[in-house]
Order: structure tokens, then sequence, then C-alpha cells
């Protein structure tokens, strides 16, 4: 007789329990044993025991919380055994690193996709559908509305701009994990061979994807005077969304202000931001990705976290699937 799927995994205020491992998988409150999916900071949190994840996420929590951010590390890339529970990671096309967590146990296999994608994404390897009895997946953009156009489309309209403003330097703001390093490989791939600047913020974070391979091209710090920053002609800077807040952004004459995310689809946004030239290029699946990754996958049961459920419960309805909507406390939109 088949167990039970809550013998596997059960939702608890820390977050997601397997109570045959004895670990939690991104945890939201310090824990003894926690698997993380990602480096992204809503996911990959301080203050736990001993923490599993895959090597690159191990580098990226050092990098970016300090090489002591947790008690123990264990890298993850190859299958573990648990307290009798198999573990494997899976790529889920997020970011650099990002993983699904498999666990199997007494006949059973729960996959916990993190953050995921189902777009080509030029600085990690690509989402592997995983067939299993339980599938949590995200929800950030479960609404019918978002349909993402293609990266290339926008990064073409990116580059338009700076061809019609040639003399007004491009902000684009982007999440430093991910995101920043994702749009400059775009640009690379479309053609662009001239220099990039960063903003400090994103400096050890390129450095590490440059250490894995990534080529990212010539980056140069944003680090100029205001005289040097109001003479740069067709130049394309990249920055966090928070520097846009701060006086660094005054040293610029007249920039267009851009920013990269999947919540650029919605107008009202980017308006309230002061964002002239919104780019939708998400790092999560749209609702025909995040609906044909369920059907792929093909599981007895899903669960809805991070973000929004009403929808996608109202698609399982429709479609004849059983799903459940977890409301975990202490997840948030992710920046993008």
């Amino acid at each position: 007789m088949t167990a039970p799927l809550e013998t596997l995994l059960i939702p608890r205020p820390e977050g997601l329990y397997c109570p045959a491992g004895d670990f939690h998988i991104d945890p939201v409150r310090p824990v003894d044993r926690a698997v993380i999916t990602h480096g992204h900071a809503d996911h990959a949190r301080v203050g736990h025991r001993a923490v599993l994840a895959a090597q690159q996420t191990l580098d990226i929590m050092a990098i970016r919380y300090g090489a002591d951010f947790a008690q123990t590390t264990q890298a993850a890339d190859t299958e573990q055994t648990v307290n009798g529970v198999r573990l494997s990671l899976h790529p889920a096309g997020h970011v650099l690193g990002s993983c699904q967590i498999a666990i199997e146990h007494d006949g059973l296999r729960a996959v916990v996709s993190g953050d995921y994608s189902r777009v080509a994404n030029p600085v990690c390897a690509p989402f592997a559908p995983v067939p299993c009895d339980l599938f949590v997946t995200e929800a950030t953009f479960a609404l019918p509305v978002f349909r993402h156009p293609t990266p290339e489309t926008e990064i073409a309209r990116l580059l338009a701009s700076v061809d019609a403003f040639p003399d007004r330097a491009h902000l684009i703001g982007a999440y430093a994990l991910g995101k920043a390093q994702r749009v400059i490989m775009l640009l690379r791939q479309a053609g662009y061979d001239a220099p990039i600047y960063i903003h400090g913020a994103l400096q050890r974070l390129c450095d590490y994807h440059l250490e894995q391979g990534v080529p990212l091209g010539d980056l140069r710090p944003a680090t100029m005077d205001k005289a040097e920053a109001r003479a740069l002609q067709r130049a394309i800077v990249i920055a966090p969304p928070s520097a846009f807040a701060s006086a660094w952004v005054q040293r610029f004459a007249d920039p267009v202000i851009g920013m990269a995310s999947g919540w650029m689809q919605i107008r009202a946004r980017a308006r309230q931001r002061g964002v002239e030239l919104p780019l939708i290029i998400s790092d999560h699946v749209d609702w025909p990705d995040l609906t044909r990754t369920i059907e792929e996958v093909d599981p007895a049961e899903f669960w809805i976290t991070h973000g929004r459920e009403d929808a996608l419960m109202r698609w399982a309805e429709l479609t004849q699937r059983r799903a459940r909507p977890l409301h975990l406390v202490g997840y948030e939109d992710d920046p993008e």
C-alpha cells in the first residue's frame, strides 16, 4: 500500500518539512537542517545549523552572507541519502545554481521546484522536468494575463532605444543575482560588444559568474564622477533596483530609466517606479509555461506557494487535478 503524500512533506511555520529525512526545504526561519533551492534571499536565509545545496548556491550564499552563514555546509551535486530519504537536485532554469529538490521515500517522489523558468537562460542550466507524485510549484505569475514576450524581443527594444537616444545613458534596473547577469548575456548574444557598466553592488556576483565560465564580456564599474557619467555616449548601465532611490543616479544627465522584470507587464508598476523603458524579462514561468509544466510533470497532486493561487486552483478544478494552496508565511514577491 502506498504511503500518503504527507509522509514526504508537510507545511510548518518554518517552511516545508520532510519528516522522514528530518530536514526543511527553503525554510523561512532558522532550522537544524536546511536544503536550499537557490541563492535568492526569500529562499536562502542565514541562521541554519546545517545547509545542503548545490555547490554554486553555497558559493553564492557565502558571497552574499559571508563564509560563516551556516555552522556546516554540504554540496549536493550528486544524489544523497538523508536518514533513508533519497535526495537529488535537478536544474530549475532560474539563476546560476538553482535546483529543484526531489525527495523519494516509501515508493513516493516529491519535487519542490523552488523558482523556475522554462525559457532558455544563458547563465544557468535549463529546467529539467521530473515526473513525481507531488509537485510543489511557485505561482509568482499565476494569472492567465501573464504571457511574457521573448527576452530577445525586449533586448531588441533596449538596443533600439540606445540607437534612438545615443546621448542618454540607459540605466537598467536588474536584480543583483541572476537578472543582471542574464541581461548582460542577452545583450552579448544580440551582438552588443561594447563595455557594459555595472553598479558596485553587482561586482562580486558578476565576478563569480565569470569564474563559473559565464562570458559576460567587458564589464566596467559605474563609479565614475559626475563629469565622466555625463559624458557617456551609447552607454548601458546595470544596477540593482534599490540604486535608483539613491544619489548615485543623479550623476547621469537625463538617463533613460529601464527595469528588467516580469512585473513590468503591469504598466502601473512601471509608472510608479518612474520607469521609461519597461523590459518584460522574467526568470519565472508565465501562465502558459506554468500550466504546461504541471501537465508535463503530471503529479498526483500539486501544492502552490510563492505567489497567486486562486487562478491556479480554479485551473486545477477545471482540469480535474488535485491541488492545495500552502499559504506559507514569510515568502514575498520576488523582486525579479
